[in-house]
């Protein structure tokens, strides 16, 4: 459960928010629903809002969070998040509740879960959905009790016979999981129960995310039923100074192609399987995952050589982007991820448009066949959007050129572009203390111009580039006189509004490509939202923006080259993105 990824929450006294290690006073910030009656009952924003996204998942309006318990039911895809029916900050939280045929148009419901016992009268915060071999879903999420405590619950569709899944009941015996102070789990670090999946013996299991001082923790519990659950010896895995470990994420990857695997997948006798850990940290506000293997006798993950579950572990996305979550969907044999992105404008503007919160574009996600890394793109289905295409080929962009991409509406559209760089010699070297990327993008924005790059994308761009946001790639030599090199993807927000107070944070991610191969960047964009994949899903960096003039009509898109040496834009498609449904 995200309790607020921002500091500006501090700012909003009203809900009394006391973020000391991120324990909440729920007191202050939690309505008690004694009834929640229908929360699809609400007017939509102004139209003239410019910085509502037309494709992305939000709901019509108030604050939205984790992603929760995405599931494929009889052939509905369902999507839970956490959500305030009474205003755009954090508070009152819900798990709101929509379905989809397509992952990409929703239709919404009343909300599936709401504070009504008293293992949860305080919140109902964020957990997971768990397919049983029979078909049947179940719900674990995490309640608030009376005492402020975290515990964790379970609850059951009414209906099993209505696809929608609308209504669902809570155990009497909840709550099933509850802080061990034996063992010094704290009662307020102790949340977000994954999917639980199927042992060796026949037991489930699921990890709950916690922390003992600065060890974060994934603490595993067994049960024969989903019903009594009994906590294990020792965690699936630890690190000793990471902090709190949110909204855990546990699955296997297989190494053969792209398809996914059932959680509870032991793989088929020619499969290799690797398992994924992912954690949300809740001291740096980023989602990080390891590869490793998965003792199942021992209950024990075990990353594969230099992978560590702290800060230095890869990221889904090196931008803005939390609490995700994943599920399989059995329909067409994939894993897709869900994941929450926040604003980057001031509470104020927040309240103000009456909103705050998306999620991004699903994605789809496997196993690189190196084994080193995970690789994500966007659903094929956001691909049916698409209209009034252009194309571009064989284009060269000279040192310091601009080619503006004309007949596509630049405020909504998803690009994709493949590069070929000449004259690799030119790279200059990279300064063995730059090991961070973000580093490297915020210190060389667009404006510096190196031996190869900055080269890429301009979006949400004004007639005279008063602002812009640029999404590129530099390229160094690893060092002199050497023939490997390292490619720097970055996003730059710096130029992005002329409006003050946003938060204009640069970001960068290595590309793990070889540059002699064609570079490809995608970028799907949506009025206040940039997600952009480099090296065909390699490295992500997804931002928010909100310019002024580059809103609507206002708004252009161009390829850009502004480095020393010339760059081949072999092809460029550009398409207009048509409005998803979402009600």
């Amino acid at each position: 459960m995200t309790k607020e990824v921002n500091s500006k929450i501090g700012v909003w006294l009203l809900f009394t928010l006391i973020i000391s290690n991120y324990v909440v006073d729920l007191e202050a910030s939690h309505h008690v629903y004694k009834r929640l009656t229908q929360s699809t009952n609400i007017k939509s924003p102004s139209v003239n809002q410019p910085y509502r996204t037309s494709f992305h998942f939000q709901p019509p309006k108030n604050w939205m969070n984790d992603p929760n318990g995405p599931m494929i039911y009889k052939g509905i895809y369902h999507l839970f998040y956490q959500w305030n029916p009474n205003g755009a900050v954090w508070g009152n939280i819900v798990w709101a509740h929509s379905t989809s045929t397509d992952l990409i148009n929703w239709d919404p419901h009343p909300a599936a879960i709401f504070p009504s016992e008293p293992f949860d009268i305080k919140g109902c915060w964020s957990g997971s959905a768990t397919i049983l071999p029979d078909g049947k879903p179940v719900i674990l999420y995490t309640g608030i009790d009376p005492k402020n405590q975290q515990v964790q619950n379970i609850a059951e569709p009414k209906n099993l016979s209505d696809p929608y899944l609308v209504e669902w009941t809570k155990s009497p015996l909840n709550p099933l999981m509850a802080p061990d102070a034996v063992n010094g789990i704290n009662a307020s670090s102790f949340r977000d129960p994954t999917t639980a999946w199927l042992g060796h013996d026949n037991k489930w299991r699921v990890i709950i995310g916690s922390k003992i001082h600065r060890r974060g923790l994934a603490i595993t519990y067994t049960s024969k039923d989903l019903l009594k659950w009994e906590k294990s010896t020792e965690p699936l895995h630890y690190d000793d100074g990471s902090g709190m470990w949110e909204c855990p994420d546990f699955f296997p990857v297989t190494r053969f192609g792209s398809k996914g695997v059932e959680t509870s997948s032991f793989g088929e006798p020619n499969e290799v399987l690797k398992h994924v850990l992912k954690v949300s940290l809740d001291d740096t506000k980023h989602d990080y995952y390891t590869l490793g293997t998965y003792d199942r006798v021992g209950d024990k993950f075990v990353p594969d050589k230099g992978f560590k579950m702290d800060s230095s572990a890869p990221r889904y996305d090196y931008g803005k982007y939390y609490a995700s979550k994943t599920f399989y969907d059995s329909a067409k044999n994939r894993r897709i991820l869900w994941g929450w992105t926040n604003e980057s404008s001031s509470v104020e503007d927040d309240v103000e448009k009456g909103w705050s919160g998306i999620q991004t574009i699903p994605r789809k996600i496997w196993l690189d066949r190196s084994g080193k890394q995970l690789i994500q793109w966007p659903v094929r289905e956001v691909e049916r959007l698409r209209t009034n295409q252009v194309n571009l080929r064989n284009k060269v962009l000279d040192s310091r050129s601009r080619l503006e991409v004309y007949g596509v509406t630049a405020a909504q559209a998803d690009v994709e572009v493949l590069f070929k760089v000449r004259d690799l010699e030119k790279a200059d070297v990279i300064q063995p203390s730059w090991t961070d990327p973000q580093l490297i993008c915020s210190q060389m924005n667009v404006s510096v111009k190196s031996g190869l790059g900055p080269f890429g994308l301009m979006v949400l761009a004004s007639k005279n580039l008063e602002e812009f946001t640029s999404v590129y790639f530099r390229i160094f030599k690893a060092r002199r006189n050497s023939n490997n090199y390292v490619v720097v993807m970055c996003s730059d927000q710096s130029r992005s509004s002329l409006k003050e107070g946003n938060d204009k944070t640069t970001y960068g991610a290595f590309v793990d490509i070889n540059p002699r191969q064609r570079l490809s960047l995608r970028a799907l964009i949506d009025n206040s939202v940039v997600e952009s994949f480099g090296g065909r899903g390699r490295a992500c960096i997804t931002s928010r923006v909100y310019p002024k003039l580059a809103i609507g009509k206002g708004s252009h898109l161009y390829a850009f080259n502004y480095g020393s040496q010339s760059v081949d834009v072999l092809s460029l498609s550009a398409w207009s993105m048509k409005s998803a449904q979402i009600s």
